[in-house]
């Protein structure tokens, strides 16, 4: 059986100070086929089998975990139901996020009625929009809120993370509230480029420059 990996505050430094962003997403890759693989019933997994599937190199999984602590035996591979655990305790998967989702329109409607986020453990606890016609309506369990209470709203449902789908011209002036209302963890989807304390974290979900990329991709092999 595996040893224990690390402390709490051991992890918590270490992913605050030397983990990149490919690594966690590598973690999050490994952390489904873990899932999966329990679910079939597979007991263990060896760093070939994990790479395999995660389409990395045995030797970029084994440099991965190592960054956490000592996982799995040499010749015995990975139990699969304690690296899972693991893997949710590292990505902070091991408790429920209260999600405030600032923005109504059709990309906000979406994220809503998306499942996985609830089966992650991101409660989508307030929804908030600046449209008179759709604020009282309701969405599920959330009574959609005016965004003119938006710091009351965050501070009474201890919002930890705001996700905005809003337009780019509006993203400042909420932003500013967003930080103000005690919020350190905001997924934007505007295309405008956010600055932000240092003690906040912001992810951008940029599509277009994401199919920009694609395109870009694509042209370079076109020719061939």
């Amino acid at each position: 059986m595996p040893e224990r990996a690390f402390t709490a505050g051991l992890r918590l430094d270490r992913v605050r100070l030397n983990i990149s962003e490919s690594t966690v997403r590598r973690l999050s890759f490994y952390l489904r086929i873990l899932e999966k693989t329990g679910d079939a019933g597979v007991d263990t997994l060896s760093s070939e089998e994990l790479a395999e599937r995660t389409g990395t190199t045995a030797a970029q999984v084994r440099k991965d975990l190592s960054l956490f602590g000592s996982f799995g035996k040499r010749g015995l591979g990975y139990a699969v139901p304690q690296l899972a655990s693991e893997l949710r305790e590292i990505l902070g998967l091991d408790r429920t996020w209260r999600v405030a989702l600032v923005g109504g329109g059709r990309i906000g409607s979406a994220l809503f009625e998306y499942g996985g986020f609830r089966h992650r453990g991101f409660e989508i606890v307030a929804v908030l929009d600046a449209d008179p016609a759709k604020v009282g309506t309701i969405w599920g369990d959330v009574v959609l809120s005016d965004i003119s209470n938006l710091e009351a709203v965050l501070r009474a449902e201890s919002v930890d993370i705001v996700v905005l789908t809003i337009p780019a011209e509006a993203v400042p002036d909420v932003l500013d509230r967003v930080v103000a209302g005690g919020v350190r963890g905001i997924l934007n989807f505007a295309p405008v480029q956010l600055r932000v304390p240092s003690d906040v974290t912001v992810k951008d979900v940029h599509m277009v420059m994401e199919l920009e990329a694609l395109s870009f991709a694509l042209s370079q092999t076109g020719g061939e």
